[in-house]
């Protein structure tokens, strides 16, 4: 293990700064897009897409903030306004009056078809065009690896839940 209090080499700070500005880059252009074209955040998008994705499109609502990674109260708010846009809806859940299920609608689909292609696009010119063969490979294994370590300590809003039975 290293000494945490000799710093990173260059090539780590090399790395952990070109991350960071990859990230922030992507996530901009991503979000101009989808504020643009949907009136959309890009956490927003998160939900609405990982609802789209779920089995009879919802989900709990602190399995939607583990998986977006996002607060719980911030979530809230966020789905409050998706709410109030018709784009999903929020209801008590039948098995646990304490759970709230989140479902998306009709319309919430219909946003998603509509500003996907242009989410696709932006993210397949700006990340994997760049990339040369054998890159995507390696660069998915790299970050898997990575995800994984994180999450084994995740913070607050992406711990799965005791007793809660999970997939995936």
């Amino acid at each position: 293990m290293s000494d945490p209090a000799a710093g990173l080499n260059t090539e780590q700070l090399g790395a952990y700064f070109a991350l960071i500005e990859v990230s922030s880059l992507l996530q901009y252009a991503v979000d101009e897009h989808l504020r643009a074209d949907g009136d959309l955040s890009f956490v927003q998008f998160q939900i609405l897409a990982r609802l789209v994705d779920a089995p009879e499109g919802s989900l709990r609502m602190t399995d939607l903030a583990d998986g977006v990674v996002y607060s719980r109260s911030g979530l809230t708010y966020q789905a409050g306004l998706l709410d109030k846009r018709g784009l999903i809806t929020r209801s008590p859940s039948p098995d646990d009056e304490r759970s709230v299920i989140v479902a998306v609608t009709d319309a919430g689909r219909d946003l998603i078809a509509r500003v996907l292609p242009g989410h696709v696009d932006s993210v397949r010119r700006l990340l994997f065009d760049p990339m040369a063969d054998g890159d995507l490979a390696a660069f998915g294994a790299v970050l898997g690896r990575v995800r994984e370590h994180m999450r084994a300590n995740p913070p607050r809003s992406a711990k799965p839940r005791a007793g809660r039975n999970r997939a995936g």
